[in-house]
């Protein structure tokens, strides 16, 4: 039996490959958690179940089919172990806490043999290390080192079948799926990224344009496989260099999180601990919303609300706010995003925050401050993505996209802005709000 859980693919899966060559029929599991169905919204829920019908489309292609049993995976994975008599049973790791742990338990329910892969990351937790044999506190030597290493052989399925037994029909989504599944849909998005990656060092920053590859999605679902990504793409020109740093990036914090399970609760720097973090319940609800008064930040949120998933430039701007304009905990934004993105991933979410936060390691320094206006206007100069997400605004002219709050009156009025009434004035101050962050900070770490 294989059971897929974060590797909804048959290509370069090391749990697949392995069960198809060593035993003559093969069981495709996969158990519907409620503990993490509950916790995803609607966007990732449904786009979970098309990639599960996508799978049972592709295993009944090969004379199987795909088997999805209700949770707790605890109880659910014995019991269908049991029911077929598997003889083994096969995955691919997760790093996150709850994995480890549910994973523990199912192993120590089975009398059978249990056998674990590596299918999230290019390279395994415990694979990139320091001359002293720890896991590097810096990307850029982590990086380095990443580069250097060579992958693990490649799999291949063997002539094993898949076969097919009882389990519950998979629920069809509610809503519109946010990408086309399966491994299909997966590749379409690579062979469209591949004609624009080596744009992607211009592009990446652009929220107003398709600059990045929306691949974190496929990623998160594993669609496609880390490593595959990173075989197809390259690093033959600047940008496909660049790229495939990214995905590096993504390694570390999984390798971060599976040395450090508490990544998404504490500062990892202990001092950032202290910060006296403010009580702002109308804050935080005007931000996760859409309702700073920010166009960017704004339009970063909608966008998130609207499709589950938001430009990585807009998230760091957005987080970027929460932390430092309203001085919030950065552990509020954290759970926000987490529920929301299509993408979301414990360890790049919680890591990119504490980046955002300067609590994390190589984290931006604490006193880097984005101001929402000058960000809005460099990256998006046309003002096409806040006009975009944000339609209320859309006819104002472009000087006054990213700063309504600052804008002559009458282009307020030819536009039918009314600021407090069809878009809000600033919840905060940028300027006093960004003294206030550095003097909350400084305190903190004295």
């Amino acid at each position: 039996m294989v059971w897929f859980r974060r590797d909804l693919r048959l290509d370069d899966n090391r749990a697949w490959a392995a069960a198809t060559a060593a035993h003559n029929e093969v069981i495709a599991l996969f158990v519907l958690e409620p503990r993490l169905m509950d916790a995803a919204g609607q966007i990732r829920r449904d786009q979970l179940l098309a990639h599960l019908d996508a799978l049972h489309q592709d295993l009944k292609a090969l004379g199987g089919g795909l088997v999805v049993r209700p949770g707790p995976a605890t109880s659910a994975v014995p019991i269908a172990v049991a029911d077929c008599e598997a003889a083994a049973l096969y995955y691919n790791i997760d790093v996150t806490p709850f994995s480890i742990e549910r994973d523990d338990a199912v192993a120590k329910a089975l009398a059978v043999r249990v056998h674990g892969f590596n299918g999230l990351t290019v390279h395994e937790p415990g694979a990139v290390l320091t001359k002293k044999g720890t896991l590097s506190q810096v990307f850029a030597p982590f990086y380095k080192t990443w580069t250097a290493t060579p992958l693990a052989p490649w799999p291949s399925p063997g002539p094993g079948r898949p076969v097919i037994m009882s389990g519950d029909a998979i629920p069809d989504p509610e809503g519109p799926i946010y990408q086309p599944p399966g491994e299909s849909g997966a590749w379409q998005r690579v062979t469209a990224w591949l004609e624009h990656v080596d744009d992607y060092p211009d592009t990446r920053d652009l929220p107003a344009i398709p600059g990045t590859s929306e691949l974190s999605a496929d990623l998160k679902f594993g669609t496609l496989a880390a490593r595959t990504v990173v075989d197809v793409v390259g690093t033959q020109t600047p940008g496909r260099a660049a790229f495939v740093r990214q995905v590096a990036w993504r390694d570390w914090w999984a390798h971060t999180l599976a040395l450090r399970p508490d990544l998404p609760d504490v500062a990892l720097k202990p001092q950032y601990n202290n910060i006296a973090w403010r009580d702002d319940p109308d804050g935080f609800r005007r931000w996760c919303a859409g309702l700073t008064g920010y166009p960017i930040v704004d339009a970063g949120m909608r966008q998130l609300l609207q499709t589950g998933w938001m430009h990585n430039r807009v998230r760091m701007i957005c987080a970027s706010f929460l932390v430092k304009d309203l001085l919030i905990d950065w552990r509020k934004g954290e759970r926000f995003f987490r529920h929301h993105l299509v993408d979301a991933d414990i360890a790049q979410n919680a890591g990119n925050w504490q980046w955002a936060a300067g609590t994390g390691p190589d984290a931006a320094p604490y006193f880097r401050v984005f101001n929402p206006t000058t960000q809005g206007q460099k990256f998006d100069p046309q003002g096409d993505y806040v006009r975009r997400w944000i339609p209320e605004l859309s006819g104002l002219p472009t000087p006054a996209i990213h700063q309504p709050h600052n804008a002559d009156p009458s282009k307020l009025a030819s536009a039918e802005v009314i600021l407090g009434q069809t878009y809000p004035a600033p919840v905060v101050d940028h300027a006093e709000a960004r003294t206030r962050a550095l003097q909350t900070y400084k305190r903190a770490l004295t």
